[in-house]
């Protein structure tokens, strides 16, 4: 085996593996939790079951169909960088990170694309009898194709306080640092966007494969 075709099926595993592991976390979030209901695993680490119609964190961007028709693009997009990567020979790091990115994109999309339409809606928690979301026939699930909610799930409040009361607007007011509730796609997308920064920028120069 030559060494792109080498490097391609270490790309495609690898997406194919982080998909799955994204995927499982979420379905057993989602059959087994209410919306909203937490489990308190340390005091910094907490598994928070929160739906979003938004980008990763929970961002919201627009309407829902235009961020999922633009997260399919990306990641259209994503898939024929990776192979034009490989065509010029990029370093197998450089194709891994790369990879994890392309996954977390992938994994995102196929909760709004299916999601919506083999689930029956989340009950919040508080609600009186609230029970977990269940698996329906195709089609008659809690919303359209690509409309579909992002299941996320961990939330590191690492420590709370307040902010001075000479700050302006948030004076006098308590905060939480890490607040944002996210999943495991959403950080194999942050981790692979942070390496690329620190340790592959060079890489990152010649971003256009060449016409052959």
């Amino acid at each position: 085996m030559n060494s792109n075709k080498k490097k391609g099926l270490t790309a495609a595993s690898l997406i194919v593996l982080l998909l799955i592991i994204d995927q499982a976390i979420k379905l057993a979030v989602k059959l087994n939790m209410t919306l909203g209901e937490s489990i308190h695993i340390f005091d910094w680490f907490q598994i928070e079951f929160v739906e979003n119609n938004g980008m990763a964190w929970g961002m919201e961007l627009g309407s829902k169909l235009f961020l999922s028709l633009f997260r399919i693009f990306a990641v259209v997009g994503l898939i024929w960088y990776v192979r034009g990567r490989i065509k010029k020979g990029a370093r197998m790091a450089y194709i891994v990170v790369l990879s994890m990115i392309c996954a977390g994109a992938a994994g995102n999309i196929f909760d709004s694309l299916i999601y919506g339409q083999i689930f029956t809606a989340s009950t919040p928690y508080y609600i009186e009898g609230a029970i977990p979301s269940t698996l329906t026939t195709w089609g008659e699930g809690y919303a359209p194709m690509l409309m579909g909610k992002v299941v996320d799930m961990f939330y590191f409040p690492l420590f709370t306080g307040t902010f001075p009361d000479w700050m302006p607007l948030c004076g006098g007011q308590s905060f939480v640092f890490f607040s944002p509730v996210f999943n495991f796609a959403d950080a194999c997308i942050s981790v692979g966007v942070i390496t690329i920064l620190l340790f592959f920028r060079k890489d990152f120069n010649g971003w256009i494969p060449e016409k052959r």
